[in-house]
Parts: C-alpha cells; sequence; structure tokens
C-alpha cells in the first residue's frame, strides 16, 4: 500500500522548476577562487579528470586513506610486486600543483586590526594609568568589566600592530612637545 503512494508522489510535476535554467546551471563553470586552477580548468572534462592532470586530488579521504583497527590487525603481504607492475601517470598540467606550492610558502602580510573604539578606549587607558593595569580594572570605563590580565593582553595586543600604535605614539609625542 505504501509502495503505491510513493509512486504518486514521485510523479507530481514541478510547475515552480524552470528547467532551461536547470541545464544551463549544470553546464556553466564552477566558481573557483584560485587563479591558476581557474587558468588551467577545461570545460568538457569532469572536476576529477581536471583534478587529476593539474596534480590535484579531487577526494583526499581516497588518496590518505586512514585504516581502521581492522585492518591495522590484518597482516600485512607484500604490496611492493603490485605497484611495480602499474605505472604512474605524471599529470600533463603539473605547472599548477608547483604554483599552488609556492604560493602556499609565500610569506603573508599580516591584516589584522583592532576596532577604533577599542583603540580609543585602550589609549585613554594607557594616558591615564599608563601601566598600572589593577587600576584600569576599576576605571569606569571598563564597562564590559574585564579583568587586568585581559586588559593587559589587549594592550599587548594594541602595541603588536606598528600600523595603529605608531600613530598613537605620533600623536602622543605632538602632546608632549
Amino acid at each position: 500500500m505504501t509502495k503505491v503512494r510513493k509512486q504518486k508522489r514521485q510523479k507530481k510535476y514541478r510547475y515552480h522548476v524552470n528547467r532551461k535554467k536547470l541545464s544551463s546551471r549544470r553546464r556553466k563553470l564552477p566558481n573557483i577562487g584560485c587563479s591558476q586552477v581557474k587558468n588551467a580548468w577545461e570545460l568538457n572534462k569532469t572536476a576529477q579528470q581536471n583534478l587529476k592532470d593539474m596534480g590535484l586530488v579531487y577526494d583526499v579521504n581516497k588518496s590518505l586513506k586512514i585504516p581502521s583497527a581492522k585492518e591495522l590487525l590484518k597482516p600485512v603481504l607484500e604490496v611492493t610486486d603490485v605497484s611495480e607492475k602499474q605505472p604512474k601517470r605524471l599529470p600533463r598540467k603539473e605547472h599548477v600543483a608547483k604554483e599552488l606550492e609556492i604560493d602556499a610558502k609565500a610569506p603573508r602580510v599580516k591584516k589584522f586590526r583592532l576596532p577604533n573604539n577599542q583603540v580609543q578606549w585602550l589609549t585613554y587607558l594607557m594616558d591615564k594609568y599608563d601601566e598600572d593595569y589593577k587600576a584600569m580594572e576599576r576605571d569606569p570605563k571598563n564597562y564590559y568589566q574585564e579583568t587586568w590580565r585581559q586588559i593587559r593582553h589587549k594592550i599587548n595586543r594594541f602595541k603588536s600592530i606598528p600600523e595603529q600604535y605608531n600613530k598613537y605614539l605620533e600623536s602622543r609625542n605632538k602632546c608632549d612637545v
């Protein structure tokens, strides 16, 4: 009885679905953020074929398989004979993988900045109390009731951002002169 109901449910026509748009979306290039992969991508191939040609892996779980406990307990047979028979095919577009590796190893510029309202609060505390963190903790402007260690950590982080801290030091020097 339930089988008939399921079959009827499947035969309903979906009026709200545009078939032309669906087919064009299937043919469309996937959103690729990496420029190296995007330039080497071929439209007439599948994602797996494209990545294999570039020397990349489509499914990491298949390439770096983690053995289960059951597989670890099995006696290990010599697999060297099987691997010698199958020659590994070199990727045609191996330059893509090399470019990605070079890009990953390149040093990055830190873009971390504190919000302006937090910078203003920290500079206010530093101007008023200098390095007395216990007094900063008791300040009436400590709305979030942060401990002296939390405030010290935030001030040290502020000092580690040269772009913002140098600006503060310059403004402080102008006031002193």
